[in-house]
Order: C-alpha cells, then structure tokens, then sequence
C-alpha cells in the first residue's frame, strides 16, 4: 500500500521545517530505520529514519522547501501485511511504475552486523554496509569510524569522507590544556580537513549558516557589546586534572575537562551579579530566577547551543555530568531543538582550537556572554618578599561581552574579576 511520510513534530516550538537533502530518488527502495531525509528547523537539523520499508515512489517536498508539521512531504509504497499499523495515503501519483527489490538489502548482502556480533551496539544502514564492502572497508574499521548521524550512526557522508582520507595519519590533534599540536611542518598542516568548500565554487548557503547568519546579524543589530578580558593562572587546575583524570575516566566513563570548572565558576559568579542573568524585552528587564547555561558546541557545518538546566541546583560532579551529555548529543545529533532554548547566560570555549583570546556575538536573548580561550604556558612574574621572580605557569585568556544597554563597564569588569577569582581559588582539596 502507500503511505505518506509526513513532516515530523520536531520540539514543542517548532512549526515547520525544510526539506533539506533527500537521500534517495524515486525507485529507491527504503529499509526502515534508515536515514534517508535531513530536515532543517530554525534550531536544528535532523536526519530523519524511515518508520517503514519500502519504494519511494513520490517526492512531494523538494529541497529547501518549507512545510508545516504533519504536511506530507513524500509517499512510500509498502508491502500491507507487514504495515497494517500505518495509514493509506491514497493513489499513487506518479506516472512510472519503480521495479521492485526482492528482499532486503542486508539479506542481500550477508552483513547484518546485529547479528553476527550481539555485543556491538552500532547499527550500520544497508547505504553503509554496501560502501564498505565496495571500498574493501573491514567491520572492526567500520566501528572506529566516527558518525554524525542520529544517535552516532554512520552516514554515507562519514564513510565517504572516511573513504577518502583513509591510509591517511591524522594531522592535527587536540589537546585541551595547549591547543592543536601539529604533527608535521608546513602548509599541510593547517589544512581543514573537515572543509567542503570548493575553490571557485558558488554554491547556496547550507541552511544551519543561514540561520547562523540571522542569529548573529540579529544579535549585532539588538545588542550594544562591549567586551573586557583578563588573564587566569590555571596551573592549579591543569595540575589537579593531571592527577585525577585517570581515575575519573574509570569511575565516570568520560574524560575530566577544564570546561565544568569554568562552568561552576560562572555559576557563582552569576550568583553575585544577578544582572548577568537577565534579558531584556523593550524596556523591561526580566532576572531569571534558574541559571541555565548554554554551552557553544561546534558540529559540522556550524555551531549549536545546548542548554543546562538550573546549574545552581548542581554540584561540580552534576556540571561534569551534564557538559559532556550536552556536548555528546549535541555532536551526535541527538539533541533535542528544546534543548537549544531557555538559556539565560552563554560560555563558548575557542581555546580547544588553541585561539588565545576572542570576542564572542552575545547569544539572545542573553546579556553576556564569556569566552574562553587557549591554556599555554608563560613565564610569569611573582611577587614576594625575597623579591619580584619568574615562574611558569598555565594561563588562560578569558572574555566577557555583554550588553551595554544592561550592563556597565564597570560591572562587566567586577563580573570577570570575581570570575577570575573564583577559577584560582578554587578548593581542590577534595577528591571527585
């Protein structure tokens, strides 16, 4: 029978969405739970799994355009003894008749990865586990592949991409504490692996820039920054991460960052100047009463924002807790467009690219925002009663914008001291 793919409901705000890539053409045949559709809203994109098996047999909905939710975008044809629970579409309407495939794609193929290995948890699509056969790709390679889909699926994209720079060594590592350490010398180093620009290329602007782009011109246009920056001995934080970062990981199963003890600073920070955490609507000024972080997450083709929820409410092992599930989902876009509202002040952290110092666009309806930069080591001058020497130490730039409609410069400037205050006081005494 045919069955209508509709325009899913993809947060409680949200309305409509925009066709953005179909992944199949009309004929395709359709497992159900692949990825074939990538939807677009004004707060996420979203790679949308097929809840039947079948041919598509009509594109309704072309790319880029724009349908309410539960508009039909598309239709199915299905086998009706296995779909009884789905509703007819009525006739089909286009004019050729697509062939029909016999079988499934992964019977077809001999790789359901499920089944030979119950202890794997990746699920690979038929699109995938096609590719690897052809490009030779073994299943323990397939595994380590890293994947952008919902819930860290492989796309065709990954493997692709995977394809093409395979037996090649990676050329830039992160480190946290220094930046990016460069494994060779040259140009080559600096080359963005993860770029699809194409030198002499026109092409439309992928639909996460735009509605960057109107975020950020909207946010230049409503806000007056200003920005403030000052520097942050971390050397007793860098050491203590040192120290417990093994022990952590076994006992957390993720790796201990410098990001929640920033996070839980800012916290108390904001506890102090409560102006921080307004918003302004006209001339009225709401203080929220939670602080809701959002933290800035860079995922391929732009940059999301989760929120956390009531930071106040959390101790530092719930910050940990929280900015790698909001980080994680984020990156394997499993977060929810809910999830990227509600936020009352914004940390965004460039210093994992290892950029010293920036200057961040206040994220609306935000007043502030901070900005954090790159730990390097530098020689220091310390002061005592023997006489001025110099050490080395962990510094990091940090920067505060804020809008001068709401905040002053001289209370932007006691925000980021009692921030600095607090990140080099910090009690460490304790074990996680």
């Amino acid at each position: 029978m045919i069955v209508d793919i509709i325009m899913p409901k993809m947060g409680e705000s949200i309305m409509e969405g925009t066709i953005l890539e179909w992944r199949k053409k009309v004929g395709d045949f359709i497992e159900k739970d692949e990825l074939f559709l990538e939807i677009g809203t004004d707060k996420v994109d979203s790679e949308i799994p097929s809840a039947v098996s079948g041919i598509l047999v009509e594109i309704i909905a072309i790319e880029n355009d724009v349908v309410d939710v539960g508009g039909v975008i598309g239709r199915i044809e299905t086998d009706s003894d296995n779909e009884k629970e789905i509703k007819p579409a009525g006739k089909q309407t286009i004019g050729s008749q697509p062939k029909r495939v016999k079988g499934s794609i992964k019977e077809k193929q001999g790789l359901n990865l499920e089944r030979s290995n119950p202890k794997m948890k990746k699920f690979f699509t038929p699109v995938v586990l096609k590719i690897a056969q052809d490009k030779n790709i073994s299943l323990r390679e397939l595994e380590l592949i890293s994947g952008t889909g919902r819930g860290g699926r492989i796309t065709k994209k990954d493997i692709l991409k995977h394809s093409d720079y395979r037996g090649s060594s990676p050329v830039v590592t992160q480190d946290v504490s220094s930046g990016p350490k460069l494994q060779s010398e040259g140009r080559e180093s600096f080359v963005n692996r993860d770029s699809f620009a194409i030198p002499g290329k026109t092409e439309e602007m992928h639909h996460m820039r735009k509605i960057i782009a109107g975020h950020m011109r909207f946010s230049l246009d409503t806000s007056a920054h200003v920005y403030v920056m000052t520097e942050v001995d971390m050397t007793p934080i860098v050491d203590y991460v040192k120290i417990q970062s093994e022990p952590f990981l076994n006992r957390e199963g993720f790796n201990l960052t410098y990001t929640p003890f920033i996070a839980d600073a800012t916290v108390k920070t904001l506890q102090d100047f409560p102006e921080m955490n307004s918003s302004i609507s006209g001339t009225s000024v709401t203080y929220h009463k939670n602080i809701n972080i959002g933290l800035a997450v860079a995922i391929k083709n732009g940059l999301m924002v989760p929120t956390m929820l009531k930071c106040e409410e959390k101790n530092f092992l719930g910050l940990c807790r929280a900015v790698n599930d909001m980080a994680t989902r984020t990156r394997n876009k499993k977060i929810s467009p809910d999830e990227l509202s509600n936020s009352t002040f914004t940390i965004t952290n460039f210093g994992i690219f290892g950029v010293t110092v920036g200057t961040p666009i206040i994220n609306q309806p935000n007043v502030g925002i901070l900005g954090v930069g790159a730990i390097k080591k530098q020689p220091v001058v310390v002061e005592s009663e023997k006489g001025d020497g110099i050490v080395i130490r962990s510094i990091m730039m940090i920067s505060l914008g804020f809008d001068h409609r709401m905040i002053d410069g001289a209370c932007g400037a006691k925000f980021i001291e009692r921030l600095r205050h607090y990140l080099e006081t910090v009690d460490l005494s304790q074990d996680l």
